[in-house]
């Protein structure tokens, strides 16, 4: 089975509040809500993975020492396995706006499994919920 790498952020702000992006229609698991990232490509480190997917995405920009690698997801899908180191953000700039048709939302550590997730997140809630 081939092994997708993503890796994918917690961006927490100044009111402990974590961003959530809704996959956007036309993408698999469309409406799920997930931790923003993306795939990481050819010779990419995870880290620079994050900040040029924030960039593309969310029109923001951090560096690789503001990335604290937290957790990871390991989940077998139909199609692929997905590995996905889960890292905590505190320090960006800009203000983080949709730039691929997604919405966004900031929610509470304890609203968090109020939004449905794809398989491969449930799993990371409760240690973003005991971290927070």
């Amino acid at each position: 089975m081939k092994i997708v790498l993503v890796a994918a952020v917690a961006l927490v702000d100044a009111d402990g509040r974590v961003l959530l992006a809704q996959r956007p229609e036309g993408k698999s698991l469309a409406g799920l809500w997930e931790f923003p990232g993306g795939k990481v490509e050819q010779g990419e480190t995870p880290e620079a993975a994050l900040i040029r997917e924030l960039h593309e995405e969310l029109g923001i920009d951090t560096h690789a020492s503001c990335l604290a690698p937290l957790t990871f997801a390991s989940h077998s899908y139909e199609a692929f396995h997905l590995l996905m180191p889960l890292f905590i953000c505190r320090r960006w700039t800009g203000i983080a706006v949709p730039r691929e048709g997604q919405k966004l939302a900031w929610v509470r550590a304890k609203d968090l499994r109020s939004y449905e997730m794809p398989p491969a997140d449930v799993p990371l809630i409760p240690i973003i919920q005991s971290w927070l």
